[in-house]
């Protein structure tokens, strides 16, 4: 009997680099589980459709799927988008075992892919000590999301033992250019940025780009195609599969 299909579900955009890196950390996925058949696939912006995977899968035979959310909070897509996306999908085929699992979320072993992605960045500067750090994420009109974005945030800094202060792309204060010049209001010149992202796009350039023209010395690319995502991903699954076996 095959093992569930895996899809990871992206939210999708018009970038291309966005497509480019979740299929990428789908590789990762691949290659730490052959075994697998794992499939990418997209809420809405990029190819394929989540219910264009889905119907693929059921014609090659799979009758039980795993859906895992590349979402990093738990907002509007996760509460919504995805269970709606995945009630579709079961209504219209009769018999398909299908469940969703629990976001990426926010793990704190992914502060690690932070540090790796901001040492990245820090290596075009001459700057080797900082004053302050800013988390950078896409926010949300869901306080709870952006309340779990600023506890990952404290944790950061108290690792480094540095001041942190939480930044958001969109919906919530503040922006990431408002938080780098608030630190240089308090004397801090040497502001690094971490991109609480999972791919490129519109969201994180303007967060880079916003928090350059404040005065930051480095902001960091988005988490990407690394290791230790690919490793949730497939905890999530793990979680999953079991779900599915009746009791």
């Amino acid at each position: 009997m095959a093992a569930p299909a895996l899809v990871a579900l992206a939210h999708g955009s018009r970038d291309p680099r966005s497509a480019a890196t979740i299929k990428a950390l789908v590789d990762e996925v691949r290659a730490m589980r052959p075994d697998l058949r794992v499939e990418q696939a997209f809420l809405e912006l990029s190819k394929p459709s989540f219910s264009t995977v889905v119907d693929k899968l059921v014609r090659a035979g799979f009758d039980e799927i795993v859906v895992v959310p590349l979402l990093l909070t738990e907002a509007y897509h996760a509460k919504v988008d995805v269970p709606s996306a995945v009630a579709e999908a079961s209504a219209k085929h009769r018999g398909l075992q299908i469940r969703a699992t629990s976001i990426l979320g926010l793990e704190a072993q992914f502060l690690e892919v932070l540090d790796v992605r901001l040492r990245e960045a820090l290596k075009a500067s001459r700057v080797r000590e900082l004053d302050a750090l800013v988390l950078a994420a896409a926010g949300s009109t869901d306080p709870l999301a952006n309340q779990a974005v600023a506890r990952l945030a404290r944790v950061w800094g108290s690792r480094h033992k540095l001041p942190v202060s939480a930044a958001f792309a969109s919906a919530s204060p503040p922006a990431t250019g408002e938080a780098v010049r608030a630190f240089r209001r308090e004397g801090r010149r040497h502001i690094a940025v971490a991109s609480l992202f999972l791919a490129p796009g519109f969201l994180p350039d303007r967060a880079a780009e916003l928090a350059m023209e404040a005065g930051a010395v480095a902001v960091s690319e988005p988490l990407g195609a690394h290791p230790e995502l690919a490793r949730t991903v497939l905890a999530r699954y793990a979680v999953g599969a079991v779900e599915l076996v009746p009791v």
